[in-house]
């Protein structure tokens, strides 16, 4: 996975609100990290939670199998296949996973909030990753849109 900037070209994920498996390995893997924004799919396992955080970035959440439980800023709500939570920064929030089988979505992070590479095979690797520091964005997804246009990353004219 490349660890600069992407590149101006598609990303495409198919079926990903229909055809993401029902089960998962990894408790939370990068799949694109852009300019702006940052795909990240996540399953949380039967019993388990993401840990109630509050992050400096937007974040959307897609449910895509299970059934859960969100509490954002306090308020707690049902959640299933097919619900889109969003989370504004510097909002307190958890899901944890209610059903008996494994609540898996894709949450899109705005700006990034992991490093590209980023693969973990559970919770608490993820937390460890994090403490030490080795899991967090690149400065290059941090910079404002007048930066990225002055260093030739964002062009309207599209011509790279």
């Amino acid at each position: 996975m490349p660890s600069g900037p992407p590149k101006h070209e598609m990303a495409y994920f198919p079926e990903m609100t229909t055809r993401l498996p029902s089960t998962s390995a990894e408790f939370r893997r990068v799949l694109w990290t852009g300019l702006y924004s940052q795909v990240v799919l996540m399953t949380i396992p039967v019993g388990g939670d993401i840990g109630d955080e509050i992050h400096t970035v937007d974040q959307a959440l897609t449910f895509t199998s299970g059934i859960g439980k969100a509490t954002i800023a306090g308020k707690d709500q049902d959640v299933k296949a097919g619900d889109l939570m969003v989370v504004p920064a510097g909002t307190q929030h958890q899901f944890v996973n209610t059903g008996p089988t494994p609540l898996i979505l894709y949450t899109i992070y705005s700006p990034a909030e992991h490093s590209p590479q980023t693969v973990h095979q559970t919770k608490e690797e993820g937390d460890e990753e994090e403490e030490k520091g080795i899991d967090k964005a690149p400065e290059w997804s941090r910079k404002s849109q007048a930066e990225n246009e002055k260093a030739g990353l964002v062009r309207t004219d599209g011509k790279y």
